[in-house]
């Protein structure tokens, strides 16, 4: 197969896209976070350091790394906040995955971009397509609360993202995530059949 082809991984909080996108490099295919070029950029861009102190305050960072349970508060509770964090990091992580993905490409014909983000942060046009994964709300809550996290921040959380009902309406493929990873995992190869890819 000669086609060079980007696909979008998204979801809500908890919902398993990182484990789909797991399933995906598991099964050798290049993968791409968008969080952790976000985290990055947040870390080690001296601009970048610049503007957040500059519009999130010096306790943004503490000796000289990003302060993230400050910021996770700052930006969770006010969305003004939350849209200008975006403002600075989006416009790096998108230019940043357009020059991974021409290197991506020299080698591979296929490559997975994981973002909790994708509509909100106007990502999908870098993606030939698109695909959410959907579970239950309790679902995704016990989920989260099993990994430590307080309900409280379950719920700003999932404020800050679109609801899955407009989601589902602008993906290409839709995976319901309410059971095992092995389900997930025939998911995912149904994902390869389906767009004719071969691992």
């Amino acid at each position: 197969m000669n086609r060079k082809i980007t696909i979008g991984i998204t979801g809500s909080i908890g919902s398993g896209k990182s484990e789909f996108t797991k399933i995906a490099e598991n099964s050798g295919f290049p993968v791409l976070r968008a969080d952790d070029i976000s985290k990055e950029f947040l870390a080690n861009d001296p601009v970048v350091k610049k503007q957040v102190i500059k519009k999130f305050g010096k306790e943004s960072y503490l000796n000289k790394i990003p302060n993230k349970k400050y910021l996770a508060e700052v930006v969770f509770n006010n969305p003004i906040k939350l849209r200008e964090l975006e403002r600075i990091l989006h416009p790096l992580v998108i230019k940043e995955i357009e020059i991974k993905k021409k290197e991506i490409f020299r080698k591979h014909n296929i490559f997975f971009v994981e973002s909790a983000l994708i509509y909100e942060a106007d990502l999908e046009n870098i993606f030939d397509f698109v695909v959410l994964i959907t579970a239950d709300r309790e679902v995704r809550l016990q989920r989260k609360l099993s990994q430590g996290m307080t309900e409280e921040d379950f719920i700003k959380r999932e404020m800050n993202q679109i609801p899955d009902e407009e989601k589902r309406k602008r993906a290409d493929f839709i995976f319901q995530n309410n059971g095992t990873i092995e389900e997930l995992h025939s998911k995912f190869n149904l994902l390869l059949t389906l767009l004719s890819i071969k691992k």
